[in-house]
Protein backbone atom coordinates (compact mmCIF):
# COMPACT_ATOMS: atom_id res chain seq x y z
CA UNK A 1 0.00 0.00 0.00
CA UNK A 2 1.21 3.39 -0.62
CA UNK A 3 2.48 5.26 1.85
CA UNK A 4 3.49 9.26 2.47
CA UNK A 5 6.80 8.63 4.12
CA UNK A 6 7.14 6.60 0.37
CA UNK A 7 8.17 9.44 -0.75
CA UNK A 8 11.10 10.83 0.23
CA UNK A 9 10.98 14.27 -0.72
CA UNK A 10 13.71 16.69 -0.73
CA UNK A 11 12.17 20.00 -0.25
CA UNK A 12 13.86 22.47 -2.41
CA UNK A 13 15.42 20.00 -4.56
CA UNK A 14 12.94 19.50 -7.07
CA UNK A 15 15.46 17.22 -9.17
CA UNK A 16 15.13 14.12 -6.19
CA UNK A 17 11.19 14.32 -6.91
CA UNK A 18 9.50 11.96 -9.44
CA UNK A 19 8.47 13.97 -12.76
CA UNK A 20 5.39 14.71 -13.50
CA UNK A 21 3.78 13.12 -16.62
CA UNK A 22 2.85 15.73 -18.96
CA UNK A 23 -0.55 14.93 -18.83
CA UNK A 24 -1.13 15.82 -15.57
CA UNK A 25 0.57 19.02 -16.01
CA UNK A 26 -2.20 20.73 -18.09
CA UNK A 27 -4.66 21.09 -14.95
CA UNK A 28 -2.25 22.74 -12.95
CA UNK A 29 -0.70 25.08 -15.38
CA UNK A 30 -4.54 25.88 -16.19
CA UNK A 31 -4.67 26.45 -12.42
CA UNK A 32 -2.15 28.65 -12.23
CA UNK A 33 -3.67 30.23 -15.24
CA UNK A 34 -6.84 30.60 -13.75
CA UNK A 35 -4.99 32.02 -10.49
CA UNK A 36 -3.44 34.69 -12.41
CA UNK A 37 -6.26 36.40 -13.84
CA UNK A 38 -7.88 36.38 -10.12
CA UNK A 39 -4.78 37.89 -8.91
CA UNK A 40 -5.09 40.48 -11.07
CA UNK A 41 -8.83 41.27 -10.42
CA UNK A 42 -8.44 41.68 -6.26
CA UNK A 43 -8.36 45.00 -4.81
CA UNK A 44 -4.69 46.63 -4.42
CA UNK A 45 -5.64 46.86 -0.95
CA UNK A 46 -5.75 43.04 -0.50
CA UNK A 47 -2.06 42.87 -2.15
CA UNK A 48 -0.36 44.15 0.40
CA UNK A 49 2.30 41.54 0.48
CA UNK A 50 3.45 39.76 -2.25
CA UNK A 51 4.80 36.44 -1.96
CA UNK A 52 6.58 36.20 -5.23
CA UNK A 53 6.13 34.31 -8.13
CA UNK A 54 6.14 30.09 -7.64
CA UNK A 55 8.87 28.66 -8.70
CA UNK A 56 9.29 25.48 -10.39
CA UNK A 57 10.52 23.84 -7.21
CA UNK A 58 7.01 25.10 -5.81
CA UNK A 59 5.12 23.76 -8.67
CA UNK A 60 6.40 20.11 -7.98
CA UNK A 61 5.94 20.05 -4.68
CA UNK A 62 2.44 20.95 -5.01
CA UNK A 63 1.86 18.64 -7.30
CA UNK A 64 3.53 15.53 -5.35
CA UNK A 65 1.21 16.48 -2.22
CA UNK A 66 -2.01 16.50 -4.41
CA UNK A 67 -1.18 13.27 -5.94
CA UNK A 68 -0.62 11.88 -2.28
CA UNK A 69 -3.64 13.58 -1.48
CA UNK A 70 -5.88 12.06 -3.83
CA UNK A 71 -4.14 8.71 -3.13
CA UNK A 72 -5.59 8.97 0.32
CA UNK A 73 -9.37 10.45 -0.49
CA UNK A 74 -9.89 9.13 -3.77
CA UNK A 75 -12.50 6.68 -2.43
CA UNK A 76 -13.40 8.51 0.64
CA UNK A 77 -17.29 9.94 0.07
CA UNK A 78 -18.88 10.20 3.69
CA UNK A 79 -17.67 12.60 6.14
CA UNK A 80 -16.47 9.76 8.59
CA UNK A 81 -14.43 8.14 5.59
CA UNK A 82 -12.85 11.85 4.94
CA UNK A 83 -11.72 11.97 8.52
CA UNK A 84 -10.06 8.66 8.51
CA UNK A 85 -8.65 9.58 5.31
CA UNK A 86 -6.88 12.75 6.90
CA UNK A 87 -6.00 10.95 9.47
CA UNK A 88 -4.48 8.43 8.10
CA UNK A 89 -2.47 10.32 5.79
CA UNK A 90 -1.14 12.78 8.35
CA UNK A 91 -0.04 9.24 10.04
CA UNK A 92 2.68 9.52 8.08
CA UNK A 93 4.06 12.77 8.07
CA UNK A 94 6.57 13.67 10.07
CA UNK A 95 6.57 14.57 14.00
CA UNK A 96 7.58 17.72 15.25
CA UNK A 97 11.41 18.38 16.55
CA UNK A 98 12.93 20.49 19.14
CA UNK A 99 9.78 20.87 20.94
CA UNK A 100 8.56 19.80 24.51
CA UNK A 101 5.04 18.89 24.49
CA UNK A 102 2.72 18.86 27.96
CA UNK A 103 -0.87 17.32 27.93
CA UNK A 104 -3.32 19.33 29.31
CA UNK A 105 -7.42 20.31 30.32
CA UNK A 106 -7.85 23.36 28.96
CA UNK A 107 -11.16 24.06 30.64
CA UNK A 108 -12.62 21.03 29.92
CA UNK A 109 -11.24 20.85 26.65
CA UNK A 110 -8.45 18.49 25.61
CA UNK A 111 -5.32 20.19 24.27
CA UNK A 112 -1.09 19.98 23.87
CA UNK A 113 1.01 22.69 24.94
CA UNK A 114 4.06 23.16 23.09
CA UNK A 115 6.95 24.96 23.02
CA UNK A 116 10.39 25.13 21.40
CA UNK A 117 13.01 22.75 23.55
CA UNK A 118 15.66 25.26 24.33
CA UNK A 119 12.86 26.88 26.69
CA UNK A 120 12.49 25.18 29.91
CA UNK A 121 9.17 26.19 31.18
CA UNK A 122 5.88 24.78 31.26
CA UNK A 123 4.25 27.78 30.59
CA UNK A 124 5.83 31.37 29.21
CA UNK A 125 4.85 34.54 28.74
CA UNK A 126 3.65 34.50 25.08
CA UNK A 127 1.35 31.60 23.41
CA UNK A 128 -0.45 31.39 20.02
CA UNK A 129 -3.89 28.88 20.60
CA UNK A 130 -3.94 27.52 17.54
CA UNK A 131 -7.34 25.84 16.46
CA UNK A 132 -7.22 23.11 13.42
CA UNK A 133 -8.77 22.51 10.28
CA UNK A 134 -10.58 19.95 8.83
CA UNK A 135 -14.33 20.66 7.79
CA UNK A 136 -15.59 20.54 11.14
CA UNK A 137 -16.01 17.22 11.53
CA UNK A 138 -11.67 16.03 10.88
CA UNK A 139 -8.89 17.01 12.53
CA UNK A 140 -6.83 15.86 15.64
CA UNK A 141 -3.72 16.92 17.78
CA UNK A 142 -1.74 14.73 15.29
CA UNK A 143 -2.74 16.23 12.19
CA UNK A 144 -1.37 19.71 13.65
CA UNK A 145 1.08 18.66 15.67
CA UNK A 146 3.96 19.66 13.05
CA UNK A 147 2.87 22.56 12.09
CA UNK A 148 1.94 23.88 15.71
CA UNK A 149 5.72 22.79 16.83
CA UNK A 150 6.84 24.31 13.44
CA UNK A 151 4.96 28.04 14.84
CA UNK A 152 6.59 27.77 18.54
CA UNK A 153 10.28 27.80 17.35
CA UNK A 154 9.63 30.26 14.78
CA UNK A 155 7.73 32.25 17.35
CA UNK A 156 9.32 31.36 20.65
CA UNK A 157 6.23 30.98 22.21
CA UNK A 158 4.26 28.83 23.26
CA UNK A 159 1.08 27.06 21.22
CA UNK A 160 -1.74 25.69 22.86
CA UNK A 161 -3.13 23.14 20.18
CA UNK A 162 -6.47 22.46 21.13
CA UNK A 163 -8.70 19.02 20.46
CA UNK A 164 -12.34 20.48 20.31
CA UNK A 165 -15.35 18.47 19.84
CA UNK A 166 -16.17 18.18 16.27
CA UNK A 167 -19.24 17.37 14.09
CA UNK A 168 -21.27 15.14 13.02
CA UNK A 169 -21.07 14.10 17.17
CA UNK A 170 -21.13 17.42 18.40
CA UNK A 171 -22.22 20.17 15.89
CA UNK A 172 -22.27 23.61 15.96
CA UNK A 173 -22.18 25.48 18.64
CA UNK A 174 -19.90 23.22 20.15
CA UNK A 175 -16.64 23.79 18.46
CA UNK A 176 -16.86 27.37 19.04
CA UNK A 177 -17.54 27.14 22.92
CA UNK A 178 -14.57 24.59 23.44
CA UNK A 179 -12.51 27.53 21.33
CA UNK A 180 -13.86 30.40 23.65
CA UNK A 181 -13.37 27.98 26.17
CA UNK A 182 -9.84 27.49 25.91
CA UNK A 183 -9.13 30.85 25.19
CA UNK A 184 -10.50 32.14 28.43
CA UNK A 185 -8.48 29.40 30.06
CA UNK A 186 -5.19 31.00 28.76
CA UNK A 187 -6.40 33.96 30.62
CA UNK A 188 -7.20 32.41 34.18
CA UNK A 189 -4.05 30.33 33.78
CA UNK A 190 -1.97 33.67 33.89
CA UNK A 191 -1.33 34.80 29.85
CA UNK A 192 -1.99 38.23 29.38
CA UNK A 193 -4.83 39.33 26.65
CA UNK A 194 -2.08 41.22 24.91
CA UNK A 195 0.68 38.31 24.61
CA UNK A 196 -2.30 36.04 22.82
CA UNK A 197 -2.71 35.30 19.31
CA UNK A 198 -5.42 33.18 18.17
CA UNK A 199 -4.51 31.03 14.78
CA UNK A 200 -6.80 28.65 12.84
CA UNK A 201 -7.14 27.25 9.09
CA UNK A 202 -9.55 26.14 7.43
CA UNK A 203 -12.82 25.49 9.53
CA UNK A 204 -10.92 25.88 12.80
CA UNK A 205 -10.26 29.92 10.96
CA UNK A 206 -13.90 30.06 10.97
CA UNK A 207 -13.68 28.86 14.86
CA UNK A 208 -11.17 31.36 15.43
CA UNK A 209 -12.77 33.99 14.08
CA UNK A 210 -15.97 32.94 15.46
CA UNK A 211 -14.63 32.94 19.22
CA UNK A 212 -13.58 36.25 19.13
CA UNK A 213 -16.04 37.62 17.73
CA UNK A 214 -17.98 36.04 20.69
CA UNK A 215 -15.68 37.63 23.10
CA UNK A 216 -16.33 41.41 21.10
CA UNK A 217 -20.09 40.66 21.95
CA UNK A 218 -18.98 40.21 26.09
CA UNK A 219 -17.06 42.91 25.93
CA UNK A 220 -14.37 40.72 27.33
CA UNK A 221 -10.52 41.22 26.91
CA UNK A 222 -9.17 40.64 23.34
CA UNK A 223 -6.17 38.74 21.98
CA UNK A 224 -3.46 40.89 20.62
CA UNK A 225 -4.08 39.35 16.91
CA UNK A 226 -5.90 36.75 14.87
CA UNK A 227 -4.54 34.77 11.81
CA UNK A 228 -6.49 32.84 9.72
CA UNK A 229 -5.55 30.54 7.30
CA UNK A 230 -7.56 30.11 3.97
CA UNK A 231 -10.79 30.26 6.54
CA UNK A 232 -14.62 29.17 5.30
CA UNK A 233 -15.94 32.77 6.53
CA UNK A 234 -19.04 31.83 4.15
CA UNK A 235 -21.19 28.66 4.83
CA UNK A 236 -23.33 29.63 1.99
CA UNK A 237 -20.34 29.51 -0.48
CA UNK A 238 -18.86 32.39 -2.27
CA UNK A 239 -18.13 33.13 -6.17
CA UNK A 240 -15.03 31.29 -6.33
CA UNK A 241 -16.51 28.47 -5.01
CA UNK A 242 -17.80 28.40 -8.62
CA UNK A 243 -14.79 29.61 -10.70
CA UNK A 244 -11.19 28.23 -9.63
CA UNK A 245 -12.30 25.24 -8.08
CA UNK A 246 -11.30 22.61 -10.09
CA UNK A 247 -7.46 23.64 -9.45
CA UNK A 248 -8.52 22.88 -6.09
CA UNK A 249 -8.47 19.49 -4.93
CA UNK A 250 -8.76 19.77 -1.53
CA UNK A 251 -12.14 21.43 -1.22
CA UNK A 252 -14.96 21.97 -3.90
CA UNK A 253 -18.83 22.69 -3.94
CA UNK A 254 -19.75 18.77 -3.03
CA UNK A 255 -17.15 18.57 0.28
CA UNK A 256 -18.68 21.99 1.51
CA UNK A 257 -22.14 20.64 0.97
CA UNK A 258 -21.18 17.41 3.67
CA UNK A 259 -19.76 19.76 6.04
CA UNK A 260 -22.36 22.25 6.11
CA UNK A 261 -24.80 19.29 6.85
CA UNK A 262 -22.71 17.95 9.20
CA UNK A 263 -21.69 21.08 11.23
CA UNK A 264 -24.47 23.34 11.20
CA UNK A 265 -28.15 21.39 10.21
CA UNK A 266 -30.84 22.98 9.01
CA UNK A 267 -29.63 26.72 10.42
CA UNK A 268 -29.08 28.92 8.05
CA UNK A 269 -25.66 29.35 6.75
CA UNK A 270 -26.19 32.99 6.89
CA UNK A 271 -26.47 33.15 10.44
CA UNK A 272 -23.54 35.69 11.60
CA UNK A 273 -22.66 33.28 14.55
CA UNK A 274 -22.17 30.71 12.08
CA UNK A 275 -20.70 32.64 9.14
CA UNK A 276 -18.58 35.11 10.48
CA UNK A 277 -18.78 37.23 6.85
CA UNK A 278 -21.74 38.79 8.09
CA UNK A 279 -20.84 39.48 11.56
CA UNK A 280 -20.75 43.12 12.51
CA UNK A 281 -16.55 43.36 12.36
CA UNK A 282 -15.51 46.98 14.23
CA UNK A 283 -13.42 46.75 16.96
CA UNK A 284 -11.51 43.15 15.28
CA UNK A 285 -8.00 42.80 16.33
CA UNK A 286 -5.45 43.09 13.97
CA UNK A 287 -6.09 39.70 11.44
CA UNK A 288 -3.28 38.35 9.03
CA UNK A 289 -5.26 36.49 6.30
CA UNK A 290 -3.17 33.56 4.10
CA UNK A 291 -5.10 32.07 1.06
CA UNK A 292 -3.75 30.05 -2.26
CA UNK A 293 -4.10 31.71 -5.78
CA UNK A 294 -6.11 28.93 -7.01
CA UNK A 295 -8.54 28.17 -3.72
CA UNK A 296 -11.83 27.61 -3.78
CA UNK A 297 -11.95 29.29 -0.54
CA UNK A 298 -10.29 32.41 -2.27
CA UNK A 299 -13.08 34.47 -1.95
CA UNK A 300 -14.22 33.61 1.11
CA UNK A 301 -10.67 35.23 2.20
CA UNK A 302 -10.82 38.43 0.06
CA UNK A 303 -14.28 39.61 0.80
CA UNK A 304 -13.83 39.21 4.67
CA UNK A 305 -10.61 40.73 4.36
CA UNK A 306 -12.58 43.55 2.43
CA UNK A 307 -15.53 44.30 4.71
CA UNK A 308 -12.74 43.80 7.93
CA UNK A 309 -11.03 46.52 6.33
CA UNK A 310 -14.06 48.83 5.76
CA UNK A 311 -14.74 48.39 9.59
CA UNK A 312 -11.31 49.56 10.22
CA UNK A 313 -9.66 46.87 11.38
CA UNK A 314 -5.72 46.41 10.95
CA UNK A 315 -5.86 43.37 8.56
CA UNK A 316 -3.36 41.95 6.16
CA UNK A 317 -4.14 39.90 3.50
CA UNK A 318 -1.76 37.08 1.82
CA UNK A 319 -2.49 35.40 -1.75
CA UNK A 320 0.02 32.66 -1.94
CA UNK A 321 0.25 31.88 -5.93
CA UNK A 322 -0.21 28.53 -6.58
CA UNK A 323 -1.32 26.78 -3.27
CA UNK A 324 -4.54 24.63 -2.19
CA UNK A 325 -5.89 24.43 0.68
CA UNK A 326 -4.17 23.84 3.68
CA UNK A 327 -0.93 24.13 2.46
CA UNK A 328 0.67 25.50 5.62
CA UNK A 329 0.25 21.69 7.09
CA UNK A 330 3.16 20.76 5.08
CA UNK A 331 6.25 22.68 6.00
CA UNK A 332 8.51 18.89 6.00
CA UNK A 333 7.49 19.06 2.06
CA UNK A 334 6.53 22.19 0.79
CA UNK A 335 9.02 25.61 0.58
CA UNK A 336 5.99 27.68 0.34
CA UNK A 337 4.49 26.25 3.43
CA UNK A 338 7.66 27.46 5.90
CA UNK A 339 7.65 30.62 3.90
CA UNK A 340 4.24 31.08 4.89
CA UNK A 341 4.26 29.88 8.57
CA UNK A 342 7.24 32.36 9.06
CA UNK A 343 5.34 35.07 7.94
CA UNK A 344 2.65 34.02 10.61
CA UNK A 345 4.96 33.99 13.48
CA UNK A 346 6.57 37.37 11.87
CA UNK A 347 2.83 38.72 12.80
CA UNK A 348 2.30 36.98 16.10
CA UNK A 349 5.86 38.18 17.26
CA UNK A 350 4.95 41.91 16.16
CA UNK A 351 1.64 42.14 17.97
CA UNK A 352 3.08 40.14 21.71
CA UNK A 353 3.30 42.81 24.15
CA UNK A 354 6.33 40.75 25.29
CA UNK A 355 8.58 40.25 22.53
CA UNK A 356 11.32 37.45 22.46
CA UNK A 357 14.43 38.54 23.11
CA UNK A 358 16.62 38.78 19.60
Amino acid sequence: MFRVGDLRWQVGRSARCLPARRADAVPLLMAVLISCIWLLLLPLSAQAFDPGPQTGASVDQVAKLVEVWNRYYGSADSVRERRAAFEAMMQETPEPTRVQIKPVDAGGVDAQLIWPARLHHPIGRRVILYVHGGDFYGGSLRTHRALAGALAKAASSDVLLIDYRRAPEYPYPAPIDDTLTAYRWLLDTGYENDNIVVVGDSAGGNLALEAVLRQMQVNGPLPAAVVATSPMTDLAAGPSMMSPKASDPMVDATRLDALRKAYIGNRAPTDPDISPIYAPLAGFPPLLMQVGSGEALLDDTVRFSEKARQAGVDVSTEVWPGMVHQWQLFPFWLDDARRSNQRIAEFAIAHFADKPLQ
